[in-house]
Order: structure tokens, then C-alpha cells, then sequence
């Protein structure tokens, strides 16, 4: 979707005090790699062998902690920046396993290689995570602006609540055994999507309903995924006329996002009026450099 994150490398001038600095939502100015506070920034300066003085810079559209797939993103947007600091160009899939490398293999987090490839590829794209750790990337043809289309029956309300996925996936890994079952239906559940956006025109009350049947597995995973206050934004929505929708990212918070129909766009926002609406469209490329000078 058309939510970014932004990512400035330069060289640092050697004028200043620290050799290191770091704007984030925070401001670090260190004097060696091992000193940065942030995770993902210390292991990409690490993986990639950047020598200091170095000035780190990112701003997001969307707050962090969201479900919005925002630190891989980060760490896509920033390998992909240290790669053009470098004067080296890389393929989308060199990124999206170096960002897993980092975020897995080096930093132990819990999660999936999901939005580290979505973040990298763009567009639209069934991924098959196979056995051994190999990722497929197939882009879907879509006909006549169909997605583009889809994305003006979307909403995406934001619940105002922020937190760690680690904190939901912990939980959901531990569990991964006896989910067994779950997890396939919601692994058949993306075969269900492919098939809708095989079609000249997408069907939004299948895409609607393929969404709320993802949503209710999805809740089965962890007690953690959702809450009282989450289900009643969801349950507003639906009697307002929203086909469909699920609870984006690991859950506990972040943005719920629904399949409306246009005549019913204005009923499902005045039902969630007490949540902020956010507007999204569709953005076909991945990460990309907007501007760039070899040193």
C-alpha cells in the first residue's frame, strides 16, 4: 500500500563531535557501531561493514508497532540505502533475505519472512514459503486495474493502540503444534485470494468473506491476537455493511481494515467514527531508491 518508510545515508561530516548519528524516533550520536541502540540499524551497519563517520536518517507515515510490517520495511529500506551508499545495486530478493537474515538469524525476533519479501517486492504476489527456508515470489496479473479498484473498497481505521508483534508471537510460535489444523485453512485461505483476483473483475463479497474467515482462524492462534475492545470495532463494522476485514499484522492493536462496498463507505465510517481513518491506495513497486549519489 501507499505507506512509506524513508531512509537517509550520507556520509557524516567529520566536522561533527560523534562519528555516528541516528534520527529515528530517537536521536542517537555514538562513536562506534557496537554503541547503537537500535537494533536494526547496529546489524545492518554491521552485515553490510560500514565504516563510520555515517548519518542515519528515517521518518514512517505510519507510526511503529502497528502490524504494518514498518520494522522490516526499515530494515529493507535501510540495506537497500547502505547498498547504494556503496555504489552496489541488488535485486528485491537479496534484499528480502538479507533483512530476514538480519531480523531472524541475527536478532532473534520471532516473526515470519512475510513482510521483509513484500516490502522489498511490492505489487501483489503469493509467496510460498517452502521447507528449508526457499521463498517463491509469484506476481498475479490482474486485469484492467482490478487491485487498483479493489483499493477504493478498502478501509483501514487505526485503533490507536501500538505494540511489540513479539508479544503476540511468542505466544502463537509456543502454539504452533496444536494450530496445526488452523494454519492450513488459513494457508488455503491465500488459494481462495488467488482465485478471486484471477477474475476480470474482483468479487468483493468473496474477497469480503475470505477475510473474515481468515480473521476468525487468525484469532484462534493466541489469546493475545485480539481483545474486547478490537472485536467491538470489528462487530460496528460488519452491521454497518463491511463485507469483511481482519485485524492487520500479529494483532493485539495496530489498523483494522475492512471490504466495503462504495454505498457503504459513509455507514461503516460513521459507525467507527470514534476511530481515525486512514486512507490507502496501492503501490506496485517495492523499495526503491528516490535519490542517489555514489561516494
Amino acid at each position: 500500500m501507499d505507506k512509506y518508510i524513508y531512509v537517509t545515508v550520507k556520509r557524516h561530516s567529520e566536522i561533527f563531535n560523534e562519528p555516528i548519528r541516528l534520527n529515528y524516533s530517537q536521536t542517537e550520536q555514538v562513536t562506534t557501531i557496537d554503541e547503537i541502540q537500535n537494533n536494526i540499524a547496529r546489524e545492518c551497519l554491521r552485515f553490510m561493514e560500514i565504516e563510520p563517520p555515517i548519518y542515519i536518517s528515517t521518518v514512517g507515515d505510519m507510526p511503529a508497532s502497528t502490524g504494518m510490517g514498518g520494522s522490516s520495511s526499515f530494515t529493507v529500506g535501510l540495506l537497500n540505502a547502505l547498498h547504494a551508499f556503496r555504489g552496489e545495486r541488488v535485486t528485491p530478493g537479496q534484499l528480502a533475505d538479507e533483512a530476514c537474515y538480519i531480523e531472524m538469524d541475527i536478532l532473534k525476533e520471532p516473526i515470519g519472512k512475510q513482510d521483509q519479501y513484500a516490502a522489498a517486492f511490492g505489487g501483489l504476489n503469493l509467496f510460498r514459503f517452502q521447507p528449508g527456508g526457499a521463498v517463491t515470489v509469484e506476481p498475479q496479473r490482474v486485469r484492467n486495474g482490478a487491485v487498483e479498484h479493489l483499493f477504493d473498497k478498502l478501509m483501514m481505521f487505526w485503533t490507536s493502540h501500538q505494540r511489540p508483534a513479539s508479544s503476540v508471537l511468542v505466544e502463537q510460535k509456543a502454539k504452533t503444534s496444536s494450530n496445526l489444523d488452523t494454519l492450513r485453512r488459513m494457508r488455503d485461505d491465500a488459494f481462495l485470494l488467488q482465485e478471486v483476483f484471477s477474475e476480470a473483475v474482483i468479487d468483493i463479497e468473496r474477497f469480503g468473506a475470505i477475510l473474515h474467515s481468515g480473521w476468525e482462524l487468525k484469532r484462534r492462534l493466541a489469546s493475545r491476537v485480539s481483545n474486547e475492545e478490537i472485536n467491538r470495532h470489528y462487530d460496528l463494522a460488519m452491521q454497518a455493511g463491511a463485507e469483511g476485514g481482519k485485524l492487520c499484522g500479529a494483532g493485539g492493536g495496530g489498523f483494522l481494515m475492512f471490504a466495503v462496498k462504495p454505498e457503504r463507505r459513509e455507514r461503516v465510517k460513521r459507525a467507527l467514527s470514534h476511530l481515525a481513518y486512514v486512507p490507502i491506495g496501492y503501490e506496485v513497486h517495492g523499495s526503491h531508491l528516490l535519490h542517489s549519489v555514489q561516494v
